[in-house]
This record gives C-alpha cells, sequence and structure tokens, in this order.
C-alpha cells in the first residue's frame, strides 16, 4: 500500500498521496518485441474514418499516428495503451515529449501499456516493481452508439508523482451514465518525471528542468485536441482531472501558460495539499546533484551521461528521499500556482474542487498503528511537537484535545488532514473564485468502506472518509467494484450526475439534491457529499470553522 507518494507508509502520505516487471532485455530487443506484438495487417474492408465507425461494432479507429482496434464491452468501446508520445527511451530519457511515431497496419489496442517505473506496494497489482521507461500511453473509453460530439474528461492518476498508471481507474461506466468519452493517462515517475539538474536546465527548451512528468501530461491533451473527435469527443469541450497528485497536476496545469486551450475546465480532488507548490529551481537543482551522486554520478561534468547509462532499476534505488514535483521558474511555469490563481495569470475555466473530510486518516494510520505502535495518549503531545514544533504543535494541542476523538491516532489525523488538505482547498476555492466559476464539495460519507488497497489489512481501524476513498464512488477503482450497500450506491449515483454534469459544460447537479454552490456568489458554501441516514448531501457553511481552518490558515500550507 501505498498513499500515492513514496516508499510504504499509508497511502495519502505521498500515493493519493507498482507493475509487473516486463523482460529484462535490450531496449532494442523490447521494441522490436513490442512492434511484432502489437501491429497486425490492416484489413482490406476496414473503412473506419472520422468517428471510428468502421471495423467490429466501431472499435476500429485512425489516429494521427495510425489505425487501433479496440474493443467493444458491455458499457462501450475501449482502447487501451494507445502512445501519445514517443517512448522516452534511450536518449530520450529526460528529454521533453515528443509526438508519437507513425505505425503501419492496425495496433491492437486491448491491453493496458507498461507502467511507469516505479516501486512496488500493496495496491493491488503493484506486488512488483516496474522499470519500464517506454509507458507513455494513454486509454480512451466511450460509451455505445454513434453519438459524436460528446464531452471529454482526461484523468490523471494519484500516487505521489512516484507511482500509479492510468489503469487504475477504470471509467466505462462513468463514461457510459455520464454519457462522456473518458480519457486515462501514463506519466513519467519520480526520478524519471522530475529530475532537475545543471545538464538538463541546458537541455530545456525553457532552460527549466524537472517537468517532464508533467509535460507528458500535455502532450497527452494535445493527443486528445489533435484525435478525440475520432472517438466521438468534442476537443472543444475537455474537461481535466484528478485525484491527489492527479488533482496537484490539474492544479498545476491550471497555473501553466503552456496548457492554455487544452481544457475548459478542471476537477481537482483532493490536489491542493501545500497550496500545490511547485520546487524552486535552485533547491530542485541542488537536489539533483545529490541524486546523481547517490545513483554513483558524481561529477557534474559527466553526471547526465553517467545517468542516462544508468539501468531503470539503479535510477528507481537512488530516487528515495527526494522530492519529486514540478520546478517553477520557466515558460512551463513562470510562478506558483497559488501566485498565479492570485495575480489573475491562471486559466480562467471552471473548477470543481474540494477534499474528504477525514483525508488524515490514511496517513496517520500508516505512521502509527499500520507499524503496529498506535499512538497512545501519552505520546500524543510529543508526536504534535515533532510534526508542528513546539508552539505550533501547543496550539494545536488545545484545539485537537484527545478528549473530541475516539483515540489518539484520529486526533493526530484530524491535524494532519485540516491541514494538508481541508483548509488547502477552500484557500485554494476563494483564491481561484477570482477568474471563473468555482464549485466545492467535500466527501464525507464516513461510513464508507476502505479503497481497495485496505481491505485486505487485517485491522479494525477506522478510516471514515480518508484519502482516496471518493475514487470508488466514481469508477472502478483498480478495476475492482467496490461493495457499496443502498445508501452508498445512492450518493455514488449522485456524484456521479455531479461530476457529469459539471465535465458536460454545467455547474455541478443532481436529481432531488442541491446544485454546487458557486464561491463567487456564495463564498465558503461547500456541497458535502453524505448518505441519507448522515442528513443528505447538503450545501454546509460550516465546513471552514469544522476544520479550524483558521488555525491553519495562519501557518505556512503543509
Amino acid at each position: 500500500m501505498r498513499a500515492r507518494g513514496g516508499s510504504r507508509r499509508g497511502r495519502g502520505s505521498g500515493r493519493g498521496v507498482g507493475g509487473p516487471i516486463r523482460r529484462a532485455a535490450s531496449v532494442a530487443a523490447v521494441l522490436a518485441a513490442a512492434v511484432a506484438a502489437v501491429l497486425v495487417p490492416l484489413p482490406a474492408q476496414a473503412t473506419g474514418g472520422p468517428g471510428g465507425t468502421g471495423g467490429t461494432n466501431g472499435a476500429l479507429v485512425h489516429t494521427d499516428a495510425g489505425w487501433i482496434r479496440g474493443q467493444a464491452t458491455a458499457e462501450g468501446r475501449q482502447f487501451l495503451g494507445v502512445p501519445y508520445a514517443e517512448q522516452p527511451v534511450g536518449r530520450l530519457r529526460w528529454k521533453e515529449p515528443r509526438p508519437a511515431k507513425a505505425w503501419h497496419g492496425v495496433r491492437r489496442a486491448t491491453e493496458f501499456g507498461n507502467r511507469c517505473v516505479q516501486t512496488s506496494s500493496w495496491d493491488p497489482g503493484y506486488e512488483k516493481p516496474s522499470h519500464t521507461e517506454d509507458c507513455l500511453d494513454l486509454n480512451v473509453y466511450t460509451p455505445g452508439g454513434r453519438s459524436a460530439q460528446r464531452p471529454v474528461m482526461v484523468w490523471l492518476h494519484g500516487g505521489g508523482l512516484t507511482a500509479g498508471a492510468g489503469e487504475d481507474v477504470v471509467p466505462d461506466t462513468f463514461a457510459r451514465r455520464t454519457g462522456t468519452v473518458v480519457v486515462t493517462v501514463n506519466y513519467r515517475l519520480g526520478a524519471m518525471g522530475f529530475l532537475a539538474t545543471g545538464g538538463l536546465d541546458g537541455e530545456a527548451s525553457d532552460g527549466v528542468s524537472g517537468n517532464y512528468g508533467l509535460l507528458d501530461q500535455q502532450a497527452a491533451l494535445r493527443w486528445v485536441r489533435a484525435n478525440i473527435a475520432r472517438f466521438g469527443g468534442d476537443a472543444r469541450r475537455v474537461t481535466v482531472a484528478g485525484e491527489s497528485a492527479g488533482g496537484r497536476s490539474v492544479c498545476t496545469q491550471l497555473a501553466s501558460p503552456t496548457a492554455r486551450g487544452l481544457y475548459r475546465a478542471g476537477i481537482v480532488e483532493s490536489g491542493a495539499y501545500g497550496d500545490c507548490a511547485a520546487r524552486e529551481r535552485r533547491q530542485a537543482v541542488t537536489d539533483g546533484a545529490a541524486f546523481a551522486k547517490k545513483a554513483g554520478c558524481p561529477d557534474p561534468k559527466t553526471a547526465l551521461a553517467c545517468l542516462r547509462a544508468r539501468p531503470a532499476k539503479e535510477i528507481l534505488a537512488a530516487q528515495a528521499g527526494f522530492d519529486w514535483a514540478p520546478v517553477v521558474g520557466g515558460a512551463f511555469l513562470p510562478v506558483q500556482p497559488e501566485e498565479a490563481y492570485e495575480n489573475g495569470s491562471a486559466a480562467r475555466v471552471p473548477v470543481l474542487n474540494g477534499a474528504n473530510s477525514d483525508e488524515g486518516r490514511l496517513f496517520a494510520f500508516g505512521q502509527f498503528d499500520g507499524q503496529g505502535e498506535p499512538l497512545t495518549a501519552e505520546r500524543y503531545p510529543a508526536a504534535l511537537t515533532e510534526a508542528y514544533g513546539p508552539e505550533l504543535g501547543r496550539r494545536v494541542l488545545r484545539r485537537y484535545p484527545l478528549a473530541a476523538y475516539s483515540s489518539p491516532t484520529h486526533a493526530y489525523a484530524a491535524a494532519l488532514g485540516d491541514r494538508m488538505f481541508a483548509c488547502s482547498a477552500l484557500r485554494m476555492n476563494t483564491a481561484l473564485a477570482g477568474r471563473g466559476p468555482v464549485y466545492a464539495y467535500e466527501f464525507a460519507d464516513r461510513t464508507s468502506p476502505p479503497f481497495a488497497s485496505l481491505r485486505d489489512l487485517d485491522t479494525d481501524f477506522d478510516f471514515g472518509a480518508t484519502h482516496v476513498n471518493e475514487v470508488q464512488y466514481l469508477f472502478k477503482h483498480f478495476g475492482l467494484v467496490t461493495p457499496l450497500n443502498a445508501e452508498q450506491r445512492a450518493l455514488a449515483g449522485q456524484m456521479v450526475q455531479y461530476w457529469g454534469s459539471f465535465v458536460r459544460g454545467g455547474a455541478p447537479r443532481a436529481d432531488g439534491a442541491p446544485t454546487a454552490a458557486d464561491q463567487r456568489t456564495r463564498p465558503g458554501r461547500v456541497l458535502s457529499l453524505r448518505t441519507a441516514s448522515a442528513g443528505g448531501t447538503a450545501i454546509s457553511a460550516t465546513v471552514h470553522a469544522e476544520h479550524r481552518c483558521g488555525l491553519w490558515d495562519a501557518v505556512p500550507a503543509g
């Protein structure tokens, strides 16, 4: 289990913030085998053109790089493992993404592509690390029927920018129920996606390295703009969405001038942590030099060539302990996202932004109970001092007294989650409201079942509405159907309606429930997503106070 973020700790600590090892052969051999495996002759009877209507069940589509054949399912059509960029292997390691090379014949698009380089985790299917760099693929899900001009949602996975893959969610049912086309994306992770060095700065088009993973996301959005009409999608109505590190990616793309025109709306789920702050260039380059030394490439004059010659397995082994995140200062991200929101330079598009009511419980579990050492009442004050320092720790202790919580771990979790997620999201709403519609939500189903990575753990820990838990209400998480009860299924249906109406271009709405409040006209009003027995979904004016944001807004983001 990983909090979508790094080493094995609670899933929120970095993956909400895995993959089988492919054959160990040379790059050339792997590429040759891959081409042989996925290319088959173009059938003479194929007549598919724009919209992808040729072939069996409309599953044959001509992209700008060549023909692909997907498959029909009970929910519609799906096209898996479609390359959107030239694979970043060999000399293209730590290069900005380039358009995918054309191929001849028909490429089978019926299996997920490789996962990008990452460690193993407890998430289903991630029991072994992945050392594959040829991973810049995406997956397209469309409803049945021949309708064209459907709105599009591009989903960016979580994983702390060090883990995960587009396949982590299967949104086929969401696509059918909402009448949308959904695209899920792989992008480079960890050191492969975010290494910054002086040598790489010299190769970067804007003089600032370290943004390869998010540039991959922009390349995928450009692929969508060029190709999605052939799948029945409308390139003018693209919503970029994501959870945790995927949500953080969205809030970064909102501030990136080079992403302008690639989407018309954004959805940020639990992604505003740390106020979406990027690394400063000087620190990123300093860390890059330290990483190179750790990886066995200490000489600055030869470090880049040395690193490019290192096997992916060795790069992965050296990346632990470093912060892998976007870098501010170049054309991709001229200023910090928070500054872009406040000075009006961020994209002026509608945004749906929110967090979960118990985000911190996953992280606190990973830090204490998950390690077999539940936090005790005696240890609680010291744990707060370690986390926040003596002065702030005393203030936190007063605001989060043990008597108000079922356990010391839950008390610690409340402070952690409020600071990292709830209050950061509310601040982001305020900052964004000056440049377009902003709709705030909070997922508050405290009866929600733990998401798939946690369900097999031998624990009775109450995770509540923790980090990642809302994802399973929208999609098949890790391809699995979550065991929801009747009330939870009803809430899941509402959430799909809210998200779907927003993707289609309107305010988030659901049958028999209130429309989400626009923060421009109803600031601080949050759509609280709850089951009927907990009062039902409603507009709340107390979220800021419930999460003690008066305290956290006065201290640096965590």
